[in-house]
């Protein structure tokens, strides 16, 4: 125990022990509803966030990324520290050590705190919840025969690429002028929650 706590105040395990306590603290008032995860992810800290999206940690609150950078440099320079005490070097030689240590478990800390934030950032996400009407305005492919104000099928695109089939109607003042059939293209123009359709017109050029 001695060795453990003797480690822990050595340099450089000492300068990541009082930011470890302050971490500690700090998710100990989140478990309390003393505050929250992402309390300190505004204002002021935007320069912060830019500069963890830069170190490929975005994508999550700072005070997650913050943890995992903290928790895993403080444990890589523990590490570090015994190896150092076990090897019996003093002065100049155990300070020097101390740097490579400190540069390690930085390195290290930044490395295995991205691997953990790739998983994370689907539980972080912002943005209101994607909705049927955000189709509207969006081009479609006619997938059916025929469209009409009954039946009708087209497929269509998505912002992250995904393809949808809806079901899409055709006023009779539209089928008449420009009836839609399988392969043409369409605009969506709106949509009808109580019964899930979309109505469309065809684009000019069919």
């Amino acid at each position: 125990m001695g060795e453990f706590l003797a480690a822990v105040v050595s340099f450089p395990t000492a300068l990541f022990s009082f930011a470890l306590l302050v971490v500690i603290g700090y998710w100990l008032l989140v478990l309390v509803g003393g505050t929250e995860v992402d309390t300190f992810d505004g204002g002021e800290s935007g320069s912060a966030v830019g500069g963890f999206d830069a170190l490929g940690l975005g994508g999550v609150p700072v005070t997650v990324a913050v943890t995992g950078l903290v928790t895993l440099s403080w444990f890589a320079s523990l590490v570090g520290t015994v190896v150092i005490g076990a090897t019996g070097l003093a002065g100049i030689a155990a300070i020097a050590a101390g740097c490579a240590v400190l540069l390690v478990a930085v390195l290290a800390a930044v490395a295995g705190t991205r691997l953990v934030v790739i998983p994370l950032r689907r539980f972080f996400r912002h943005g209101p919840a994607p909705s049927l009407q955000d189709f509207v305005g969006r081009m479609c492919v006619v997938r059916t025969g025929r469209v009409d104000e009954q039946f009708g099928q087209a497929e269509l695109t998505a912002d992250d690429g995904s393809s949808a089939v809806i079901q899409v109607r055709q006023s009779a003042l539209h089928a008449a002028t420009a009836p839609l059939a399988q392969g043409d293209s369409a605009v969506v123009y709106d949509y009808d929650p109580a019964t899930a359709t979309f109505w469309v017109a065809a684009l000019e050029g069919n």
